[in-house]
């Protein structure tokens, strides 16, 4: 991104944060001998951590470093609230959207933190919210033997009909984000790489000796049994590589006569690290997936190489908390879709998060007859379903052959919804090659639309498994769009007291900068619980607009900032109970003007 306006972050010292287990999600069958990890691992019930957002902290501003903590005034109610459960806080650092982190001397349930966080804020009325900084870890299902083929890209029956949507697409100059362990280098994933992160604050967790870098590789995350406290894990654990197996299946090399091939093989994997030892927190996550989307996080440098897709095959039990949603939207609205895993629990995925979070696409895992596998979660949250294996076969992908710390490369057959998530990533990256100016709810609509029915049992699983060359057709003009209205733009409209009205959801607008201090102003009057949607392609591809959002009040709520003939897209929803307004500007920033050299085109959805 060339010039972001950036919207996040802050922190400080208190109780506990709750822990829930957000890690990879899936089951294990390696090369390796991984019994081991062949468990379910139970949900973490305690943290040490709490989240704390007071109501005046804002943005971060680009190039900030980390805030300092809260005033005495506020740090003394903090401490009469801890002492109440026996308890004393340190804060620790800023989120990408002020937030702030505070640890607690000692690990607590996630619900009696939940009851400081509440007693916190009814102690202190500039407190926006607070919660558990809980812990997601690796969900583990049972496995079978290796299976040595890759089933699950042409089978007829249980496979996502791969091979004949590379023939249209292949993921070029699309960025998907894999937020998990990290990465190993593989000589099959040599290249596929762009500049990654590592957001783990914890060092016990990082199990690398130190916090946040710009290192994203995966040193490990074995455990022994009960490292990580309360009994957890139930037996010890090698190292599970589990963001280099989740890479591979989005965009290991193809065609190069070695090991397996990417759903999206000309795609970039964007890897940011989040789960280590015992799993990750919840504050690390969604900071992570602030930065991929192009967002800023305090202290940590700016994100080059903007994702568009982000993986998150990672989960943990309980309700969607405010810090991932507030991530969540954010990254939607700068035009990322999120991905997510909906777990392996065969359980309701309404108590599962981030899958139950508003705005993600969640996926549930099929096996190889094309039924819902085993482990997977099921309901009505669930979106799309793909190819996660079960018996009968497995899901093949590059791995690491260390047991603890890092060995040669190797391959690897894994079973869980982790694996069928990066199926569907990799393809909203064929899509988005195909197509750059998709919103991630035009995704998830096409995703869902074109998903082809389930031939064995798959109750609640979604509308069906996901038909890779049926997605990438209906953004290639395969399938017949529906029809829409086109109006041209009438000046003046430099002003929200002129700007041309858009009354028809799915109007595209035919404008053009004048000058270059242009601004085009659009109004729509949106219904309560809608999201618009807004496109803008650009004529010339030396052309460089800028698109902005802004509620009835004039305050900017979405933007998009995207560099010379690259369309911009973003989102604002209306989450009240009334009818709303909002405004749509496209702004001049740099290149062309006039009819001809400032052409573009808005499209405003509903």
């Amino acid at each position: 991104m060339k010039h972001s306006q950036s919207k996040y972050p802050s922190f400080l010292t208190f109780c506990a944060a709750a822990v829930i287990t957000v890690g990879p999600v899936f089951a294990h069958a390696s090369v390796l001998d991984i019994e081991s990890n062949a468990k379910i691992a139970p949900a973490a019930t305690s943290t040490d951590r709490m989240i704390v957002k007071y109501k005046e902290t804002g943005p971060v501003v680009p190039g900030a470093t980390l805030r300092a903590a809260p005033s005495k005034e506020r740090l003394a109610i903090v401490q009469r609230s801890g002492q109440q459960f026996g308890l004393t806080m340190q804060a620790l650092h800023t989120t990408a959207n002020g937030a702030q982190i505070l640890k607690l001397d000692k690990k607590m349930d996630v619900k009696d933190v939940a009851a400081i966080a509440k007693d916190l804020m009814e102690r202190d009325a500039s407190i926006e919210y607070a919660e558990p900084d809980r812990i997601m870890q690796p969900l583990y299902t049972p496995n079978d033997p290796r299976y040595a083929e890759q089933w699950h890209y042409g089978d007829t029956t249980g496979g996502l009909r791969l091979p004949a949507a590379w023939d249209l697409a292949t993921g070029s100059g699309v960025v998907v984000a894999v937020i998990d362990t990290g990465f190993r280098p593989h000589a099959d994933l040599a290249g596929q790489f762009v500049q990654g992160y590592d957001f783990i604050t914890d060092t016990t967790i990082a199990n690398d000796g130190n916090g946040r870098d710009s290192d994203a590789s995966d040193p490990g995350d074995a455990v022994a049994a009960g490292a990580c406290g309360n009994g957890r894990p139930l037996q010890a654990q090698n190292s599970s590589w589990h963001g280099t197996h989740v890479a591979g299946t989005i965009a290991a090399k193809t065609n190069n006569s070695l090991g397996v091939a990417g759903v999206a093989f000309n795609a970039k994997v964007l890897p940011l690290r989040v789960l280590g030892k015992c799993g990750g927190y919840t504050s690390d996550i969604a900071d992570a997936i602030t930065w991929a989307s192009g967002g800023t996080v305090a202290g940590v440098p700016a994100n080059a190489n903007k994702a568009r897709v982000i993986n998150m095959s990672l989960g943990g039990g309980g309700a969607c908390d405010t810090t991932t949603q507030n991530a969540i939207n954010g990254a939607r609205s700068r035009g990322t879709v999120v991905i997510v895993a909906a777990g392996n629990d065969n359980v309701n995925v309404s108590n599962a998060s981030p899958a139950n979070c508003s705005g993600v696409i969640a996926i549930a895992a099929t096996n190889k007859a094309g039924g819902r596998a085993s482990y997977s979660n099921y309901g009505t949250l669930i979106d799309v379903a793909a190819p996660g294996g079960d018996t009968g076969g497995l899901i093949l992908s590059t791995l690491n052959a260390g047991t603890g710390a890092p060995g040669a490369d190797s391959y690897a057959s894994y079973a869980g919804t982790s694996m069928a998530t990066p199926h569907v990533a990799g393809v909203a990256a064929l899509m988005l090659s195909k197509n750059p100016a998709l919103t991630p709810d035009e995704i998830e609509s096409k995703l869902k639309s074109t998903a082809r029915a389930f031939p064995a049992t798959c109750n609640s699983c979604g509308t069906g498994i996901v038909d890779a060359l049926a997605a990438v057709k209906s953004v290639t003009g395969g399938t017949t769009p529906p029809a829409g209205t086109t109006i041209n733009e009438t000046e003046a409209n430099n002003a929200t007291a002129t700007a041309n009205a858009v009354t028809v959801s799915g109007t595209v607008v035919k404008g053009n900068m004048g000058s270059t201090t242009d601004s085009d102003y659009f109004v729509v009057q949106l219904p309560a619980g809608k999201t618009l949607s807004a496109t803008m392609t650009i004529g010339s591809s030396t052309a460089d607009y800028d698109l902005y959002a802004y509620n009835s009040a004039g305050t900017q709520v979405a933007s998009s900032e995207n560099g010379a003939g690259v369309a911009d897209s973003l989102n604002t929803a209306n989450t009240g109970t009334a009818t709303t307004t909002r405004y749509v500007r496209v702004k001049y920033y740099d290149g062309g003007t006039g009819a001809t050299s400032g052409a573009y085109s808005l499209k405003l959805s509903w």
